[in-house]
């Protein structure tokens, strides 16, 4: 019987040899490098399609499925999505015998099924959302989450009772912030008032949507708590889950309690983060120290701090019973103590929250475990998209979450490297024994080289995810982990465990303090690396065109086993010169038409006015690549104001205003290429004007100059209708108001030196 990954690639190389053949007038010596580019082709098609070879890609196609459910205008029909999935799977089982169209259509099955799945679970969770604030709403309901925070705390609240004037929806649940040390516990029922809020949309075209990342959590509204929040008497039963979730957080708290009690502190805050995943509390210095010098992966408890607590337990557990001879001898005690480091990463996933990439560590860590019981090696790129599929069927949205994204980015690189072998000569080649080599292990050389090219591949890895969603990479992660890793893989975690196992018996206390001598050591690398030069490799924003063809690139890099694997390093390139060159804006607006910023003559942002919403201009100069503060003087450098408005001028001294009077409207519109206003513009304008119906229909607005007039860019788009974001919310808002209008004669606005001071 023919190999089926040969036929497909002869398949694909006829092609080639139609070409070849086409080209027979070419010289001699160039026709046969042909041939032999033919046959090297179509060799490593075969080893790339090889039985097994191609299942990797098939939870690509289920997550790009997925992904392109959130790319669609509106949302699409459920009995549509569902349709087409089966009819591709029908295509799918027809084409089984055939070689190369059976790959494809099983691919584009998967991509039609990730696609149906994510259209049902958005019906499934379907709720109302908050389409309007309000500052009366009197709310009751059971405490689900709690979080503690720097400076207050956070609760959501799922809704009993919802009572506000003017409003429509009842939101099944609310998010609101409540005063430091105020918050009550999980599973208690609560009574207060609230300022509410519509979930946030994105802060700039092109951002992180907060709302649709709500909606996905099932929350309808957000806010702050006014006056005390009560304790009452239930109006309903608690849920079986609600109950499970007090009895886990009361067990967190207790933990929490325990460590701060004997760590005090940053320490304390990031010991309680490693044991019991709550992180909210650890400083804003040390979590941007912990971020700069890429040592935040040590905060959020995923794949290394699942494999160190199952490998510790596994280690543990099977010395423990080889103590004896008998069993050690008669029973299995690999496969016992395989088992209980299952249960004991099951214990530490449900105690830590269960977050996306906890639960990827989990399933891939399980998968480990249970093919040490059943004799089967475990590590490769099966185990990797067995977790992806489970993850995503368990929550699809995670595909668009970051740390879905850098979780997965950073575990196929590192498999890929296990999988083909460690580089590096003779070091790594178990048929190439040298006394230098022995010497080498000995004194732990290979373990060091292993973490440092594991961190160098897992930091190259995340960078394209980290550059896009947070607009920074750090240059020295690679030093700030092959400092501080075997320091919290040799004292940190293993005293974090043992403080686990004494907090029963008392003993705990002495486990924590170790364990805050090496967490001293860490947070002492990190504040280091922060304060060297260039410590902060700040990353303009760039459009998600580059960062998905990146992620072709990291793909094929690594899930190709031929030398075509290096044709991902070239679209790797790719991307990256294209989100070097990303465009920048040339004026900003926020969502609520009072904030606006303009790039000036300097070529950085310039804030034309600044309103409440400091968060909007932290997000904006982090997506511009701008390490200064929201409050930095700088920022109001050429900006010229008096009682009806601001003005300042562009990189090529055209003006943009900020008008807040009618007079300001007479004026500016003559004047200016750009006029905001927090207001309505009374009359028609003769430059681009975003004014309130604009900015209450398209949300934020960027404007892009490209040398004859405005692009612009919003946050909101017209025609788009999703459950996070409706469409007759909008309409409502604007009452049928137009969006900007462009000026008829742009270049006529009179140059800065035209201006009288004070202007």
């Amino acid at each position: 019987m023919a190999d089926p990954s040969r036929t497909r690639a002869k398949a694909w190389a006829a092609g080639i040899d139609g070409a070849r053949r086409a080209a027979v007038w070419l010289p001699d010596g160039i026709t046969e490098q042909a041939s032999r580019l033919r046959g090297a082709l179509t060799e490593w098609l075969a080893a790339d399609t090889a039985p097994g070879r191609l299942l990797p890609w098939l939870p690509v196609a289920f997550g790009a499925g997925i992904a392109l459910y959130f790319t669609a205008e509106r949302e699409p029909a459920w009995w549509a999505a569902c349709a087409f999935a089966m009819a591709t799977i029908a295509l799918a089982v027809v084409a089984r015998r055939r070689p190369l169209g059976f790959p494809l259509a099983l691919g584009l099955a998967a991509l039609a099924t990730g696609f149906c799945l994510v259209t049902l679970h958005t019906l499934r969770i379907a709720h109302p959302v908050l389409q309007t604030a309000t500052w009366t709403a009197q709310v009751s309901g059971f405490v689900e989450t709690r979080e503690e925070r720097e400076k207050s705390d956070r609760i959501v609240v799922r809704v009993h009772s919802f009572d506000a004037a003017r409003v429509n929806e009842k939101p099944e649940r609310v998010r609101v912030s409540v005063r430091k040390g105020t918050a009550p516990a999980v599973g208690d029922y609560v009574a207060f008032k609230a300022h509410l809020s519509p979930p946030l949309s994105p802060l700039r075209p092109g951002g992180y949507d907060f709302a649709r990342d709500m909606y996905f959590q099932q929350i309808g509204a957000s806010g702050y708590v006014l006056g005390k929040i009560r304790t009452e008497t239930p109006q309903a039963r608690p849920s079986l889950w609600l109950r499970y979730a007090s009895f886990i957080d009361a067990m967190r708290d207790g933990m929490d309690n325990r460590i701060r009690a004997a760590l005090p502190g940053d320490r304390g805050a990031i010991a309680s983060a490693l044991i019991t995943g709550k992180r909210d509390a650890i400083s804003a210095p040390v979590n941007d120290a912990m971020y700069i010098s890429s040592l935040a992966h040590v905060l959020s408890i995923s794949g290394y701090h699942m494999a160190v607590v199952a490998g510790i337990v596994f280690f543990v557990v099977r010395a423990g019973l080889a103590l004896a001879p008998s069993l050690a001898v008669a029973r299995p005690i690999k496969k016992w103590a395989a088992a209980a480091a299952l249960l004991a990463a099951a214990f530490y996933l449900l105690l830590s929250g269960a977050e996306v990439a906890t639960q990827r560590s989990f399933i891939m860590v399980a998968i480990v475990l249970i093919g040490v019981m059943i004799d089967r090696a475990a590590i490769t790129f099966r185990t990797l998209s067995v977790a992806a599929f489970c993850v995503l069927l368990i929550a699809p949205q995670a595909v668009v979450h970051p740390s879905f994204q850098m979780s997965f980015a950073a575990t196929l690189a590192l498999v890929a490297i296990y999988q083909y072998g460690m580089p590096g000569g003779p070091f790594w080649r178990a048929d190439h024994e040298t006394a230098l080599k022995t010497r080498v292990a000995l004194w732990g050389g290979r373990e060091v080289i292993a973490l440092l090219l594991a961190s160098l591949v897992a930091g190259l890895a995340t960078t394209p995810y980290a550059a896009f969603h947070f607009h920074r990479i750090a240059p020295y992660g690679v030093i700030a982990n092959l400092l501080a890793m075997p320091v919290v893989s040799a004292m940190v975690m293993p005293m974090g465990i043992l403080g686990v196992l004494a907090m029963p018996f008392g003993f705990d206390a002495f486990f924590w303090r170790l364990m805050g001598a090496g967490l001293d050591w860490m947070i002492g690398v990190a504040l280091w690396v922060t304060s060297l030069p260039g410590s902060v490799g700040h990353m303009p924003a760039f459009g998600v065109g580059p960062l998905l063809v990146g992620t072709l690139g990291l793909l094929l890099m690594c899930l190709l086993r031929t030398p075509l694997r290096w044709t991902g390093a070239a679209v790797v390139l790719a991307a990256s010169l294209w989100a070097l060159h990303a465009p920048r804006p040339d004026v900003l607006v926020a969502g609520d038409g009072k904030t606006a910023a303009i790039r000036g003559p300097g070529g950085r942002l310039t804030l034309l006015a600044s309103g409440r919403d400091s968060f909007a201009v932290k997000e904006w100069l982090s997506a511009d690549g701008d390490a200064r503060k929201p409050l930095d003087a700088s920022l109001k450098d050429g900006v010229r104001c008096d009682a009806i408005g601001c003005t300042a001028p562009l990189a090529d001294g055209r003006l943009v205003a900020f008008a807040l009077t009618a007079e300001a409207f007479a004026e500016d519109c003559a004047r200016a290429v750009a006029v905001v206003s927090p207001g309505e513009a009374p009359a028609a304008c003769r430059a681009v004007l975003i004014d309130r119906p604009a900015w209450r229909a398209q949300g934020a607005t960027a404007l892009f100059w490209n040398g004859e007039a405005f692009e612009q860019r919003v946050a909101r788009p017209q025609g788009i209708d999703r459950p996070w974001a409706r469409a007759q919310a909008v309409r409502a808002l604007t009452d049928g108001a137009p969006t900007i209008r462009r000026p008829p004669v742009p270049d006529a606005t009179p140059p800065m030196d035209a201006l009288e001071p004070g202007d």
